[in-house]
């Protein structure tokens, strides 16, 4: 392992051209190439990336367009937000984006996407 260690600390002198030329000097020596584990490192990034991402349990509703059916957008947002007087649904359609709901759970958001989409409204789960 001293061994290991004391190589990497002669490679962290180099500058990044004789990096370079080390590892097509390695590759060329024993026949084998470096791109490959690359591309593996990158496929397992992407699968930790994507399984973080299926992780994500709660949600903000951002109302990003309040399309043609205002009207109708208000009271969809009063039906999701009962708290919400006329008003301040109305400034909300107006205010876009807007945030309607923070900390959402994934099904319940998803639930409110459909809802305010139906009346036009564009909406992102973040």
């Amino acid at each position: 392992m001293a061994k290991i260690d004391d190589l990497i600390k002669e490679i962290e002198t180099l500058t990044v051209l004789e990096v370079s030329d080390l590892v097509k000097a390695l590759e060329e020596k024993f026949g084998v190439s470096a791109a490959a584990p690359v591309a593996v490192a990158a496929v397992a990034s992407n699968a930790q990336a994507t399984s973080q991402e299926e992780e994500k349990s709660a949600y903000t509703v951002v109302i990003t367009s309040a399309g043609d059916q205002k009207i109708n957008l208000i009271k969809v947002i009063r039906e999701i937000k009962p708290d919400l007087g006329l008003k301040e649904a109305k400034d909300m359609t107006e205010a876009v984006p807007a945030n309607l709901a923070e900390n959402v759970k994934t099904e319940e958001a998803n639930e409110m996407k459909k809802k305010l989409e139906a009346v036009g409204a564009k909406v992102e789960l973040k």
